[in-house]
């Protein structure tokens, strides 16, 4: 019998896809569809880490799927050529996604990019290698590349953002950079919006000091954009296009959640039932903002308590849902953890599972509480948030203080304007302060701001959306000062 020989990749086929990818090797220009796409205001920031090619260190842009990662490296790429005038056969995509290139090492295929453009010169080069988790031992890889070429830039994108982050942080420690992406927070969806009009600068008044903050000239029609935003406003894409809008279970199912359920999640982590997977998520998204346990979670799915722990870690890991863990009305953590709050990173994954909600829904105050917290949620590494409950009350948002892990200020989210007039909703905030010495706290309302004194704690009453911007620009600034 013949033996079946397996035919390989022709060199010819490889080196025509690394030009589709590449079009400014001809060009001179990214395409025109990506050059007219907003920057998103992390641009600055991420530019910064890509543009200092005198520290030998990768770059690595972690973050779920379409919020724009892909499209920021090609931002990236636009600046190089146009304002700092990199030469275009010094700068190179290559997506490890296209199963072209899946079987190829990184290190041969910037060898064989560098022959296709005819400068084989590495000096100077800007390599990006997008959704970099489908290449196995990337890290090790990548390290390799690190250390042979010490003048060359390398830019790796991938949606698996806590699985990228481990293996960064074991083989990549002092090679490696990270980058966080979140979904858009409110303030982007502002700008991307153009209804920047509708906010002013003002300020508040917080531990006996005046600081700037940002009000607005129209609570009403910020919160209709608001609840937009819960809706849509987690991807870039979706804010632009009303097809995808009308079609959000489309879109967004089929070509994000599926895609991380059916495909990433398994191939990562090797999982086998996905359609369990799958339900057991659904069920998730439904609960967003609830205070849930493994028993509970187990009786309500039917899954044992050690699958749904290795569920959530994966669903984590491509950041699609965050825990919370919970304190008790003294500050204090357990000792175990049995209950804790899951929350979407991006409220609008509701929307596209069941139906956009509207200003009046019952599900509106979840939601709401989840886009207020997702405004934060990659900065969970500098404000350790937890939530408080404990026998008869609870306060929605903590934060700890890093250096003595003791409350610093608490947070309690209304969707409403009761609270501003009526004392009795306020009596959980009011107790933790005081167990707690907290002379100030924040509560959100819907349309009322103003600051009131109640039992000696300064309560600022803060409207929803006008929280949620400002809790976003907070974020946006912290990363800045940080870098």
């Amino acid at each position: 019998m013949a033996k079946i020989r397996l035919l390989g990749i022709p060199e010819d086929m490889i080196i025509n896809r690394l030009k589709f990818e590449n079009p400014w090797w001809n060009t001179g220009r990214i395409e025109e569809e990506y050059k007219k796409m907003s920057r998103r205001l992390y641009f600055n920031l991420f530019f910064k880490l890509v543009n200092e090619t005198d520290i030998n260190r990768a770059v690595v842009l972690m973050g779920p799927r379409r919020v724009g990662k892909t499209v920021l490296m090609y931002h990236v790429i636009d600046e190089l050529l146009t304002e700092l005038k990199v030469r275009e056969n010094k700068i190179c995509f290559i997506s490890i996604e296209n199963p072209l290139f899946q079987n190829i090492g990184l290190d041969e295929l910037f060898i064989r990019s560098m022959k296709t453009v005819g400068n084989e010169d590495p000096k100077g080069y800007f390599i990006f290698f997008d959704e970099i988790q489908y290449l196995p031992e990337w890290e090790r890889h990548l390290k390799v590349l690190v250390d042979s070429y010490p003048h060359t830039k390398f830019i790796v994108s991938g949606s698996a953002a806590a699985a990228l982050k481990l293996k960064s942080n074991e083989s990549g420690a002092g090679r490696f950079t990270e980058f966080m992406l979140p979904p858009l927070t409110f303030k982007e969806y502002i700008s991307m919006t153009g209804t920047e009009r509708l906010i002013m600068e003002s300020s508040i008044t917080w531990k006996g000091k005046s600081i700037p903050y940002y009000s607005t000239n129209n609570i009403h029609k910020l919160n209709e954009l608001f609840v937009d935003y819960i809706n849509f406003g987690g991807y870039p894409e979706v804010i632009f296009k009303d097809h995808i809008k009308q079609n959000l279970s489309r879109y967004i199912k089929s070509d994000i959640i599926d895609k991380v359920l059916l495909r990433d999640l398994p191939s990562l982590y090797g999982i086998k039932n996905v359609q369990e997977l799958n339900r057991f998520f659904t069920m998730l998204v439904f609960n967003t903002g609830n205070e849930l346990s493994l028993s509970a979670l187990s009786q309500s799915s039917g899954l044992n308590k050690e699958t749904i722990s290795k569920y959530l870690i994966y669903l984590e890991a491509a950041f699609l849902i965050k825990l919370v863990n919970r304190i008790d009305d003294y500050g204090k953590k357990f000792e175990r953890q049995n209950y804790s709050k899951i929350y979407l990173t991006n409220p609008s994954l509701r929307s596209a599972l069941f139906s956009p909600l509207e200003m009046e829904s019952n599900a509106i105050g979840h939601m709401v509480e989840t886009a207020i917290f997702s405004q934060s949620l990659h900065r969970t590494e500098s404000l350790p948030f937890f939530y408080a409950r404990w026998k008869d009350g609870e306060v929605d948002m903590v934060c700890l203080r890093k250096d003595r892990l003791i409350p610093d200020w608490a947070l309690e989210i209304k969707w409403s304007d009761k609270a501003f007039t009526d004392m009795k909703v306020l009596k959980n905030i009011l107790l933790f302060s005081k167990n707690n010495k907290l002379k100030d706290a924040v509560v959100t309302t819907r349309t009322e701001w103003g600051l009131k004194t109640m039992e000696g704690v300064n309560i600022n009453f803060i409207p929803c959306s006008v929280y949620a911007y400002n809790a976003g620009h907070a974020t946006i600034s912290y990363k800045a000062k940080s870098m």
